[in-house]
């Protein structure tokens, strides 16, 4: 049905004009009676349970930062049958993001490329949402994903990161620093190791002790990725992302002339699949294995989340699939990880 549904009406709509239709669907769903009418449809097997920075994941699979900026579906994800939620991106600032059209369809490459600008209505916002959202009865694990104030200058990112964390952190399950968007000017360039490590050490010391985590990019070199992996360890943070989107078109199906038409923005979906997985690997042969390590970029299907798994992932994320995919995703994600493991004999 949702095929259907996406051919012949969302592919014709706008992504964004698409996107904020199906919130309020998606946040009926997080509310009773539907929520448990929805979770004895999409419940994951108890056997997918798994523990991760000291919380238990009803699934390894998750929500990644993007799709709820503003902690809005939390409850209705969870219902959906999804282990966990990254809310955000939220800086410190409430901020309009850029422009629109700002979200891209490559259909043909089962793809989107958005330059979002960190759109949300800010951390104090999004602290009294997670700090309701705490006191519900079931709900997913929810992870808070931080980034810098588009009018913060990028010699003041450190302080604005913190503001940030003091707000957030205390009512979030885990904390991300973003550091990787390609959409905010200045940001990547927070990932060189002599710059990002007194940012991590301030947030680290901020977050007291919330978990904190940091999101990478696909575009780093090896041998920059083993080095954020070995700060990270080193700073003791409990986690690393891999990965965010990514600059490159590489291999792409669609056309050259509609791609440079989109211009700038994060590839994500399917052709980021094999640089994520790549990514995943470093970092994992890079730290210890009590390290968490989420796995994000090109996850469609369930043998793509086991692939993750299988490569050393603790938990996987996707967002890119769930325009394609629909409402179902995460049931069909989970009842597929059940149904490998069962043929493996690792159920």
């Amino acid at each position: 049905m949702y095929p259907f549904i996406f051919r012949t009406v969302f592919s014709r709509m706008d992504p964004e004009t698409a996107h904020h239709l199906v919130v309020p669907v998606i946040r009926v769903l997080g509310v009773p009676p539907f929520s448990a009418i929805t979770r004895r449809l999409t419940a994951p097997d108890p056997s997918l349970r798994v523990e991760a920075l000291g919380r238990v994941f009803d699934s390894p699979f998750g929500v990644a930062a993007g799709f709820d900026k503003n902690a809005i579906m939390v409850s209705g994800l969870g219902a959906l049958g999804f282990g966990h939620v990254e809310i955000g991106t939220v800086t410190a600032v409430p901020q309009e993001g850029n422009p629109r059209p700002r979200l891209f369809r490559l259909v043909s490459d089962r793809a989107l490329i958005n330059r979002m600008g960190f759109n949300n209505r800010g951390a104090a916002a999004a602290a009294s949402r997670l700090r309701r959202l705490r006191r519900a009865r079931r709900r997913p694990v929810i992870g808070a994903n931080i980034g810098k104030s588009r009018i913060v200058d990028v010699e003041h990112a450190t302080s604005d990161y913190v503001t940030s964390t003091k707000l957030v952190a205390p009512e979030a399950d885990y904390l991300v620093v973003n550091v990787s968007s390609p959409n905010t000017p200045g940001l990547r360039g927070l990932q060189a190791v002599d710059t990002l490590r007194p940012l991590l050490e301030a947030v680290r010391d901020a977050a007291g002790s919330t978990p904190l985590l940091v999101k990478i990019a696909p575009d780093l070199d090896d041998d920059e990725v083993t080095a954020i992996a070995s700060l990270a360890v080193e700073t003791g943070l409990a986690g690393l992302i891999a990965t965010n989107t990514t600059i490159a078109r590489d291999g792409l199906l669609a056309d050259d002339e509609r791609i440079a038409a989109i211009g700038a923005g994060g590839l994500s979906g399917a052709p980021l699949r094999r640089r994520s997985l790549e990514v995943l690997r470093l970092v994992r042969a890079a730290v210890p294995r009590e390290f968490c390590v989420i796995a994000a970029g090109g996850v469609e299907t369930a043998a793509d989340v086991q692939e993750r798994l299988d490569a050393g992932a603790d938990l996987v994320q996707g967002y890119t699939a769930f325009i394609y995919r629909g409402p179902l995703w995460a049931r069909q994600i989970n009842r597929g990880l059940v149904q490998l493991r069962r043929g493996a004999g690792r159920a």
